[in-house]
């Protein structure tokens, strides 16, 4: 999600910056741009050009522009405060210098208010120009002119609080880029007589293959001869650099075996940025205000319905779940091929909820237009910015997840996950149904959460375990209860869809009620058990799958003892509060499906019959 290049060095850079861009494109963007220090005349000058929608624009733009220069930076951007257009595209001006930002300025409507007291002119709605203009004002016209920009950006970051990437270029100091890291990734790229900075390594192999991770709290200088490193209080840095032996193919998959791989590790980073900006501690509230929604608004909803398809159908499952519990709202949650043509009832009392990783999904897209027709309120939930559904509904809120390239989704349901927790939350505050310290106590659990999903992550060499112990089998059973009944469902979906296996999804307490008969020494049960308010049922099913020889691999909470003494293996989370959970059992299954597919020698970022974005009936 967004992509930042810089580069300094001998080179006409914009041809550079626009290489680079290009080898970026799978982050995903909605606009770019960039900016050059211009050095033929008797003075540096910035030029800056930006464009909306693919880098082919922004290629067009430049093409009319006359752009020699050896140091400039580039962006390609992903809104996240301000729709896609030129204006809200970066880089962004203030007097001499030009910045390009990843990330969220969690403090920027208070920094904004400051800024504008003082008589600064916005030309943007994001949060990006706020920093901008804050080094502006801090930048002295006295003293060594990288000095002055180095203690303008110091002074500048202990004023702004969140996530960030920055590059810098300042007509004061040409052949000079100016870095900062906290929570957003930066790689440095050391080469003869250039250098450069982006966001991930592909963009970086046709120049280097010599890199230096940038670490948080961390400043970068970049010049043609090389690289500085200091702490944020000046401390200074000596790290050596890492040749990266990859293919750009390996580089683009992160050095992973496949995407889907990748994009499983990359789900604390996805949860972190769909969290980011919207939870407000201090005040014990969200901030969600996309959505349009007021306590008079959220009194009038009558009833909620999802409508999704496949992985997302089962994130909604679980967001029904939370509504009922948290906003006290009737909720339902329709699959959108089927409730199209039941001649469904929608009034104007509902509100719809139509979730979809790509924003494109027809079915989803269908029943949306129908219940507006009747009068519904509608929201979508997605990934993709200005996606059709997106822009069918009366407002959108999205996912941060960043671009999924393998067709199983990883990432896009767990921040699927994550969103219908937030609106819940929120609904549940504004109709007055969720007392503020229980708000206050899950808003502490949603920032803990990629936390303890990394620690899930590092036991991943027992989940392969597993699989390697499994993996020839041709049918599995997956058991769940309550919160984690549609995670069964989706672990179940995980291992279809990419190993080709026979797997089935049951809440735990319907096994009984049929699938009992298929269990035998020969079918590997998963079961979902993690420390809730449904563990005592929960265990006497699995204790019905031993009584008939099945063979367990349960799920459980770190330290669970009785459920290590009856399971044939099992696999540890972390205790976390029990709306969290679901998130964190995801993980494995998610693994053990990735593992056992890659075992049997599957396609697995494209396995056979299945497409990334479903656009037919």
């Amino acid at each position: 999600m967004c992509g930042i290049v810089a580069y300094t060095g001998p080179r006409d850079v914009a041809p550079v910056l626009l290489d680079a861009l290009r080898r970026l494109e799978y982050r995903g963007y909605d606009s770019a741009g960039l900016a050059v220090l211009q050095t033929e005349e008797s003075a540096p000058s910035l030029t800056i050009v930006r464009a909306v929608g693919k880098l082919d624009n922004l290629a067009q733009a430049i093409s009319a522009s006359d752009l020699p220069g050896q140091t400039g930076i580039g962006h390609t951007r992903w809104a996240t405060h301000g729709r896609p257009s030129e204006a809200n595209a970066h880089p962004h001006r203030s007097g001499p210098l030009a910045i390009v930002h990843n990330g969220i300025i969690e403090n920027h409507l208070e920094l904004k208010q400051a800024l504008r007291a003082e008589g600064v002119e916005f030309q943007s709605d994001t949060d990006t120009e706020i920093v901008a203009h804050l080094l502006h004002k801090h930048l002295s016209p006295h003293g060594p002119r990288e000095d002055a920009l180095r203690e303008a950006l110091r002074r500048t970051l202990r004023e702004i609080r969140g996530a960030y990437a920055l590059a810098v270029v300042c007509e004061q100091a040409p052949d000079f880029v100016l870095l900062a890291k906290n929570s957003s990734p930066l790689v440095l790229g050391i080469g003869r007589g250039e250098t450069l900075a982006t966001s991930d390594i592909p963009a970086l192999l046709s120049y280097t293959r010599d890199v230096v991770f940038l670490e948080d709290g961390e400043l970068a200088e970049l010049r043609p001869s090389g690289v500085h490193i200091e702490t944020l209080d000046g401390t200074l840095v000596q790290r050596r650099s890492r040749r990266i032996d990859w293919s750009p193919v390996q580089a683009e998959k992160g050095g992973y075996k496949h995407f889907m791989l990748k994009e499983i590790f990359e789900q604390p980073r996805a949860i972190e940025d769909t969290l980011r900006g919207r939870l407000d501690l201090e005040s014990g509230s969200l901030v969600l205000n996309e959505l349009g929604l007021d306590a008079e608004t959220a009194r009038g909803i009558s009833r909620i319905c999802f409508i999704a398809c496949g992985t997302s159908y089962h994130a909604s499952l679980l967001g029904r779940h939370y509504v009922e519990k948290y906003a006290r709202i009737p909720a339902q949650t329709e699959l959108g091929s089927e409730v199209r043509y039941r001649d469904p009832v929608f009034t104007k009392g509902d509100l719809v909820i139509a979730v979809s990783q790509s924003g494109e999904t027809l079915d989803t897209l269908a029943a949306l237009e129908e219940a507006k027709r009747h009068g519904a309120r509608t929201i979508a939930l997605t990934n993709v910015l200005e996606s059709a559904i997106a822009r069918a509904a009366d407002s959108a809120l999205y996912t941060h997840a960043g671009p999924e390239i393998g067709v199983a989704s990883t990432k896009a349901f767990t921040t699927q996950l994550v969103a219908m927790l937030m609106l819940s939350l929120e609904l549940g505050r504004l109709r007055g149904t969720l007392p503020a310290p229980e708000l206050l106590a899950l808003l502490h659990a949603l920032l803990e959460a990629p936390g303890s999903l990394r620690t899930t992550l590092e036991a991943h060499e027992a989940v392969l375990s597993v699989a390697r112990k499994w993996h020839q089998s041709q049918n599995f059973l997956f058991l769940g209860r309550g919160l984690e009944f549609p995670i069964a469902l989706e672990g179940a979906l995980k291992l279809k869809e990419i190993s080709y296996a026979h797997a089935e999804g049951y809440a735990a307490g319907e096994m009984k009620h049929g699938p009992i008969a298929l269990i035998d020494e020969k079918m590997p049960v998963i079961v979902l058990i993690p420390d809730d308010r449904t563990y005592e049922k929960t265990f006497s099913n699995l204790e019905e799958v031993r009584a008939r020889d099945g063979r367990v691999i349960a799920v459980a909470t770190e330290g669970d003892e009785r459920v290590k003494g009856v399971a044939d293996d099992v696999l540890y989370i972390p205790k976390v509060h029990e709306a969290i959970a679901p998130l964190i059992t995801t993980i494995p299954l998610q693994l053990l499906a990735y593992y056992v597919a890659d075992l049997r020698g599957t396609d697995v970022d494209q396995p056979r019959n299945l497409a990334k974005t479903v656009t037919v009936e």
